[in-house]
């Protein structure tokens, strides 16, 4: 069956997203359309270019964190250079190698900019970010031309790099366009997981599915750092957690794959192997699950027609 993929945002809690798109496919899906968030968007954006779930498990499960921070570990660095770096450019580290990283395996496809994947211009790609600058949540490629940019032309990987920009963390990305220059943030601080994105008043020929990253039994560690940049990532992390575990409407939660993420955090990036196993066989569990009950006419029947 052909399915729409919405992917939720979550750090290196991604890894599970891995795990339920592997066994979508081993039980013979083939993905359509594509839109994500954050971790998500990275997960959306491979899938576009072609690259398969066992590809995407070998690339996770191998992949050194520490190529996107090269002088330290992110959680080595002293809280001096930590202040200074956070107050001269509103964020600690860069997402530059972030984005070239997510370039490489575009090129290895073929693959690089939004026109590259698309067919009479409509990009099978949507990915969240966050203009706060602006005030607004922007889906790449299609705002684009509110700035005045060909979306067509729009690197791919540039548009990750948007998405996956956690405030404080990552320095915001200074994009500029013609009437001036907008800071774009990660895009789950606005919709973290856009199960929306395809949806239409009319009865939908194939479904939509949502894979969402949840915690069932939170547990909150009280922070044993009490300087003013510790503060301020708590309230980034738990922002972060809040929206993770907002409401969905039955709507949305009958077509979606709930994914637990076994207390991993979203800004924990140096997981160990063994959990990144952990949290891929989570995910491929769960969508087990999801398609042992799932039907795509009876949700036709109890949430399209009326």
């Amino acid at each position: 069956m052909i399915v729409d993929a919405v992917f939720e945002g979550g750090g290196m809690k991604g890894i599970g997203l891995v795990g339920a798109v592997c066994y979508f496919e081993k039980m013979g899906y083939k993905w359509n359309r594509f839109a994500g968030t954050s971790a998500g968007a990275i997960i959306a954006a491979l899938l576009s270019v072609g690259y398969t779930g066992e590809e995407l498990k070998d690339i996770i499960m191998n992949l050194d964190e520490k190529i996107f921070f090269k002088k330290k570990k992110i959680w080595e660095l002293s809280m001096i250079k930590k202040s200074i770096s956070f107050f001269k450019d509103k964020g600690i580290y860069s997402s530059d190698a972030v984005e070239k990283y997510i370039r490489q395996l575009l090129i290895k496809k073929g693959k690089i900019t939004f026109g590259d994947i698309s067919i009479d211009g409509k990009s099978p790609l949507k990915i969240i970010a966050s203009d706060i600058t602006k005030k607004t949540m922007l889906i790449l490629p299609d705002d684009l031309k509110n700035y005045g940019i060909d979306p067509m032309k729009f690197e791919i990987s540039e548009a990750v790099r948007m998405s996956i920009s956690i405030p404080l963390y990552f320095k915001p990305v200074k994009f500029h366009y013609k009437e001036g220059c907008s800071y774009i943030v990660d895009g789950g601080i606005l919709s973290n997981f856009p199960i929306w994105i395809f949806d239409t008043e009319k009865v939908p020929a194939w479904p939509t599915i949502g894979f969402k990253l949840v915690e069932n039994s939170v547990s909150y560690k009280e922070s044993k750092k009490t300087d003013f940049i510790s503060y301020l990532f708590d309230i980034m992390e738990t922002m972060l957690g809040k929206n993770e575990e907002i409401y969905v409407k039955d709507k949305y939660a009958v077509r979606t794959v709930f994914i637990p993420t076994l207390g991993v955090k979203a800004t924990e990036f140096n997981i160990s192997k063994e959990m990144r196993a952990k949290l891929f066989k989570s995910g491929y569990n769960s969508a087990e699950r999801f398609l042992h009950l799932w039907d795509f006419q009876n949700y036709i029947r109890d949430y399209v027609v009326k």
